[in-house]
């Protein structure tokens, strides 16, 4: 089988700026522990202070470059996933690309005028809650993916993966790869992401749903879903289900939604059933930083399924990945797996 090039990802890249902070300081800029949100005013002094009053890691991040490098890394075959977003021409952009030539992902990054998106990652007893400046990854546009050089790597991928996050960038980019997807028969998958993606995106996301042969999430987000349409259940389960019967705009490839729950088991729902997968236990004094460890899962799981690996081993595999990525600080990995 052909691996170059399989899996493509598009997303915003952002530069994690890491630390352990303090009560105090989630206080002072309202910020809810195990959250994902964007940052507003009132949180831009934030990411100087973190610089200056905490020892702070800088990791190229952003939630599907996440996912695309864990892949990349769990597959250990070079160039066999690639990767686009926005970036400014500054040495945040520099890192990044460094970063990810070094994760074996090949890159095309739009560059903007703006200065390279970043994203506080405040730690506190091992969960982490981030806050994003999106900056240049806001100003992604679909003019960059219709170059022939961009618009070749979506030709030659046979899988996709688009977090949810990027719907506040650019869904007119989005719907051109599902759309694509669906009509070569390929395979499309996105994330719930956050919260607030399913609350105040919801348009946007219900517009690209039909295409999404894989559906993943977390059950804050899943729950929140629920709630947005009006589903009445909080059952991880039930909602797991509902999105997975929601209508498909091609037939090629049925609906899979993939829930996870922390250290609960994994929720598997296809085919009107539902399956449980249990998680790797982890003693609480091995967890470092929970940041991540959603993106990595998808990254473990996306490797194995473009190998075209059963369901239960892409999840295995989801497993692996999280539990390595929780035991480090932000989505970082020893340099080959054991899987």
């Amino acid at each position: 089988m052909e691996y170059e090039g399989i899996l493509l990802g598009m997303g915003n890249p952002l530069l994690d700026i890491s630390a352990v902070i303090d009560q105090d300081f989630l206080n002072k800029y309202d910020i809810k522990p195990n959250n994902a949100i964007l940052a507003e005013g009132k949180h831009l002094p934030m990411y100087e202070e973190m610089t200056s009053k905490y020892s702070v890691e800088f990791i190229a991040g952003g939630a599907t470059q996440n996912s695309i490098r864990v892949a990349q890394w769990m597959l250990q075959i070079p160039g066999a996933t690639s990767y686009m977003g926005s970036i400014g021409k500054d040495k945040f952009g520099e890192e990044m690309k460094k970063n990810a030539k070094d994760a074996g992902v090949k890159v095309h990054y739009y560059e903007d005028e703006s200065p390279t998106g970043t994203c506080a990652v405040c730690v506190l007893d091992g969960e982490g809650s981030l806050v994003a400046n999106l900056s240049a990854a806001n100003c992604y546009k679909v003019d960059h993916l219709k170059k022939p050089e961009n618009w070749a790597l979506v030709e030659k991928a046979k899988y996709f993966y688009i977090a949810g996050f990027f719907l506040t960038v650019s869904p007119e980019s989005i719907q051109l790869v599902a759309e694509h997807a669906a009509s070569n028969n390929k395979v499309f998958s996105m994330n719930l992401s956050a919260p607030f993606i399913c609350e105040f995106f919801k348009d946007q996301q219900e517009k690209v749903l039909p295409y999404m042969d894989f559906v993943f999430g977390y059950e804050t987000d899943a729950r929140t879903f629920s709630r947005v349409h009006g589903w009445e259940t909080d059952n991880v389960e039930e909602i797991a289900l509902k999105i997975s019967q929601w209508p498909k705009a091609s037939g090629t490839h049925k609906r899979i939604t993939v829930i996870t729950q922390g250290a609960d088991p994994v929720v598997v729902a296809e085919d009107g059933k539902v399956k449980l997968f249990p998680v790797i236990p982890l003693p609480k004094e091995k967890l470092v930083d929970t940041n991540g460890t959603g993106d990595a899962f998808v990254g473990g799981f996306l490797a194995q399924l473009v190998q075209e690996k059963p369901i239960a081993d892409c999840v295995k595999a989801g497993c692996y990945a999280s539990n390595v990525i929780i035991q480090r600080p932000g989505c970082t990995y020893p340099e080959k797996p054991d899987f």
